[in-house]
C-alpha cells in the first residue's frame, strides 16, 4: 500500500472498517473486528486503514490481494 505519514487513531480505523463492511468478505470483516480489540500497534492500525481505504472501489483482483494482506495482518 502507499505509505502515509499520518497516524490513524483506533476510532478512525474502526469507522473505516464500518464503512467498508458491506464490501468485505464476512470472515475478513470479523477477523478485523477481533484484531482491533487486541490493541494493535500504531503501525498495524495505519496498515489496516490503508488496506481498507477505498476497498469498495478496488477491482476484484485488487480486493483479493487486499483480502490476503488483511488476513495476514489480523492473524494473531
Amino acid at each position: 500500500m502507499s505509505s502515509c505519514k499520518l497516524d490513524h487513531p483506533l476510532e478512525d480505523v474502526e469507522n473505516k472498517l464500518g464503512s467498508q463492511e458491506e464490501y468485505l468478505p464476512k470472515d475478513v470483516y470479523s477477523q478485523c473486528t477481533v484484531f482491533l480489540q487486541s490493541k494493535p500497534s500504531q503501525l498495524e492500525l495505519n496498515e489496516l486503514f490503508h488496506l481498507l481505504k477505498k476497498y469498495d472501489l478496488a477491482s476484484e483482483e485488487e480486493k483479493k490481494m487486499r483480502d490476503e494482506k488483511l488476513k495476514q495482518l489480523t492473524r494473531k
